[in-house]
């Protein structure tokens, strides 16, 4: 099953878990992360690393965060490039996540992210789809 990292702005994350909560009853493998004003940045990384490892299974992860390159975002982003099947989505909305919910068990992250990107229109993209519109900077001189 993948775990989930539900991670945002003030109450966005918690209310979002307790939605579903609910709805479904008790989530299992699922966090939530609230990034408060004033917090640090190194506090926010330890709580998403936390997370993590409390909602991975050996599946995988995808953090599910509320605003694209805000800093629930860019931790996640950097976490997500040291551990395999890791994913990062932003602009997720309560509906989408009501309607994603069942394909925990039975999707890879990669196919995931990809068919939430997909239901979600233009107001939910992933950390990938943003680097295939920016292609990562290469070096072309050794030096």
């Amino acid at each position: 099953m993948l775990g989930w990292v539900i991670a945002g702005h003030d109450y966005y994350a918690q209310d979002m878990l307790d939605a579903i909560e609910r709805r479904f009853g008790p989530q299992p493998q699922c966090c939530a992360v609230n990034y408060w004003n004033g917090l640090s940045t190194n506090m926010l990384s330890r709580m998403m690393c936390d997370a993590l490892y409390n909602c991975d299974s050996g599946d995988g992860v995808v953090f599910l965060t509320d605003k694209t390159g805000a800093a629930p975002y860019r931790t996640a982003a950097l976490m997500s490039h040291q551990h395999s099947h890791c994913e990062v989505i932003s602009g997720v909305t309560l509906p989408v996540l009501f309607a994603m919910r069942m394909h925990r068990e039975t999707l890879t992250s990669e196919e995931f992210r990809d068919r939430i990107v997909e239901q979600g229109g233009d107001d939910i993209t992933s950390l990938w789809h943003q680097q295939q519109k920016n292609p990562p900077f290469v070096l072309l001189h050794q030096y």
